[in-house]
């Protein structure tokens, strides 16, 4: 179970360890590296693939702070260069999107090409907050196991949820986020919610980037994907069916074919 110390936070962290050039995989909130699983288990060998845990999910530390995207893109930075991995193909789904937009336009020099999925570059929606604010206060202060039926409904799609055949793959993530570190998720969630939009900032961005957005995506709509998709000069936009927020998970079969046909075409 490798750990690595980068930007004072310990961070847990998978590695395929060969392939020719290195995919490092960032997860969105409440979720871990394993989200990746399906698109790791395809790239692999062909790419080195390298996915974490950001601080207080999963098994990294819950640290006392450090949880504002600035400070989680910096951990970002520091695991790319602690590994000695030099300039990566970066895929961030959410919160791993946030990091990917700062990563992109800040450190052009780390990056061979993006994958955003299912992110936004705008701060989150006045109208969201109270509602993410509530299941924040019962997640820390009652239960996680009390938010994860409100929580599945801005994760999957509606038709992941209703598909029998995926039926093992969603009770398998309801459990995981029943069972999340009430603290780190506390602390997670508050980054993300008060964060700061970089969409002016994310046109600095050079490096060929594909943004990712589930067709029935409600958390960050397809609307917002649009706007990144428009803001990077040269981006590609592909559109995943039958898919919410998590399409790594929903649809990795469509999402595998998508980065398939980016990574070739680079």
């Amino acid at each position: 179970m490798p750990r690595i110390r980068a930007n004072g936070v310990e961070l847990y962290y998978e590695d395929t360890e060969t392939g020719e050039e290195t995919i490092v995989f960032s997860h969105g909130l409440l979720m871990s590296l394993h989200m990746f699983d399906d698109q790791i288990a395809h790239f692999k060998g062909r790419f080195r693939c390298v996915a974490y845990d950001h601080r207080g999910q999963g098994q990294s530390e819950v640290a006392e702070g450090g949880y504002d995207m600035e400070t989680t893109y910096k951990d970002a930075v520091a695991l790319i260069e602690a590994l000695g991995l030099g300039a990566v193909h970066f895929a961030g789904l959410s919160m791993g999107g946030f990091v990917g937009m700062r990563l992109g336009a800040r450190r052009p020099d780390l990056v061979k090409s993006l994958v955003l999925m299912e992110t936004s570059a705008d701060p989150e929606p006045k109208e969201n907050l109270p509602r993410y604010n509530l299941l924040k206060f019962v997640a820390r202060w009652i239960s996680p196991k009390l938010i994860v039926n409100g929580a599945a409904k801005s994760l999957f799609s509606q038709s992941f949820r209703k598909n029998p055949a995926k039926a093992e793959t969603l009770k398998k993530w309801k459990k995981y986020i029943g069972s999340v570190n009430r603290h780190g998720l506390s602390k997670a969630a508050e980054g993300v919610f008060t964060r700061q939009g970089v969409y002016e900032e994310i046109a600095k961005i050079t490096a060929p980037t594909l943004v990712v957005v589930g067709a029935e995506d409600i958390a960050t709509v397809p609307a917002q994907a649009e706007r990144i998709h428009q803001q990077i000069s040269g981006s590609r936009l592909a559109t995943i069916p039958e898919a919410g927020h998590s399409s790594s998970l929903e649809n990795p079969q469509a999402v595998n074919a998508a980065m398939e046909e980016f990574y070739n075409g680079l």
